[in-house]
């Protein structure tokens, strides 16, 4: 885990999870909001409500560029919530205003997982668009990792997600972000 140094927010300003796809964003952010006694928000979730259609079929639409669209909206609609965790989707962070918006509204903390690992927790059919299909999804998903972990360096904090629990990320993201030790109330 390393952390740089995040700034002094506001103690109920949203925490915004960060990372490539089957990172455990959204399992991690549950426990996160569960232990914190705050909502939960899935930012995929929040697109596809306000699309009425789920995400292949906004790619499948819209392309990728009007998800893209989409998503910026949402991400600036999370901005101002508060005592609440956001799970984004793992493009999310990938554009400037977006991860400026995430960082500047509360905390931003980036999941870190390989792109084998992420394959490997996806499965065959993973339901992303950006994946599903390749001839070789552990090299497609290598590439896509390496042009989007620049973004995820950029978090608040990061926090390796391989060989540990989702209840161990859980326990790391809060004690990184300066929450009582679990276990000890929150």
């Amino acid at each position: 885990m390393s952390s740089a140094a995040h700034p002094a927010a506001d103690p109920g300003a949203p925490i915004f999870l960060v990372g490539f796809m089957a990172s455990g964003k959204t399992t991690v952010g549950k426990l996160v909001a569960a232990r914190l006694g705050w909502t939960f928000e899935d930012l995929d979730d929040l697109v596809t409500a306000g699309a009425g259609a789920t995400v292949p079929e906004i790619f499948a639409r819209e392309g990728e560029a009007g998800f893209r669209r989409r998503e910026g909206a949402a991400v600036r609609a999370a901005a101002g919530l508060r005592r609440a965790v956001i799970a984004t989707g793992g493009g999310a962070a990938c554009r400037d205003e977006n991860l400026e918006a995430m960082r500047a509204a509360g905390r931003v903390v980036a999941l870190r997982v390989s792109a084998e690992e992420a394959v490997r927790r996806a499965g065959k059919a993973s339901g992303r668009p950006l994946l599903d299909g390749q001839a070789d999804p552990v090299g497609a998903a290598r590439e896509l990792l390496a042009t989007r972990d620049r973004f995820y360096a950029r978090a608040h904090v990061r926090i390796e997600t391989e060989g540990q629990s989702p209840d161990e990320i859980a326990d790391a993201v809060l004690t990184a972000l300066g929450f009582r030790a679990p276990g000890g109330g929150g």
